[in-house]
């Protein structure tokens, strides 16, 4: 029995899933791929995503089937990924903008270590 990969990305209002028949796997979001979208294509997936899961929702609340009840999960943590990502590069974009500058925001501190950032917040007034 073949398996045919069902990816979260795919827009589920296009799809044929009466091709796919009842065999076929949902397969996380890889996060590597996702840092290599731009911007507005992160936004999109995020969106239709979002959708998919108001859908499985739905299904849940009416009696659907075990395997849209399983899907939820994968569909919360492919969310979760998508918008790590989104803020992965914003604060990227914020670091590389605010290089070359003296002063840096107060949500831009160093990474050092746990110990080493606990004097800094009495340092910086917190």
């Amino acid at each position: 029995m073949v398996l045919k990969r069902l990816y979260l990305y795919d827009n589920p209002y296009t799809m044929n899933f009466e091709e796919l028949g009842t065999n076929y796997q949902v397969v996380r979001i890889k996060v590597h791929e996702l840092r290599t979208k731009s911007e507005t294509d992160l936004l999109n997936q995020l969106k239709e995503l979002e959708v998919e899961l108001a859908l499985l929702r739905v299904a849940k609340v009416n009696g659907g089937a075990l395997n849209k009840l399983s899907k939820i999960k994968v569909m919360r943590l492919s969310i979760a990924h998508v918008l790590t990502v989104i803020s992965q590069k914003q604060k990227a974009a914020l670091r590389e903008a605010y290089s070359k500058k003296k002063l840096l925001p107060l949500d831009l501190p160093p990474k050092k270590t746990r110990a080493i950032r606990r004097p800094m917040l009495l340092y910086l007034g917190f």
